[in-house]
């Protein structure tokens, strides 16, 4: 058993995370964000859950940007082939499950 406080994590650069768990092909990852990811798609579906912070995210739908408010304890489903870009207001630690190896 392993034991994580979310607001104590800090990592070196933005987006750099601290593997929790790998389960059948899944990772669970904490990171640590100051600055925005980049636009990505990914290739299975990933859960983003906000766990300390604000993050706006940034989803593509038909070359339409829209933005969705992200608060700590939200949760963001992104399905394989949703372009998306999380941009963190600040700093944040968010939870994100998916697929091993995935962006």
């Amino acid at each position: 058993m392993r034991h994580f406080r979310s607001r104590d994590f800090r990592a070196k650069q933005a987006w750099d995370a601290q593997d929790i768990a790998e389960m059948n092909g899944i990772s669970v990852r904490m990171h640590w964000a100051n600055e925005p990811y980049m636009w990505h798609v990914n290739d299975g579906e990933e859960v983003f859950a906000v766990l300390d912070g604000a993050v706006d995210m940034h989803v593509k739908q038909d070359g339409v940007v829209r933005i969705i408010p992200l608060l700590a304890g939200d949760v963001f489903h992104a399905q394989a082939g949703d372009e998306h870009v999380a941009h963190p207001l600040g700093e944040a630690r968010i939870l994100v499950i998916e697929k091993r190896g995935s962006v």
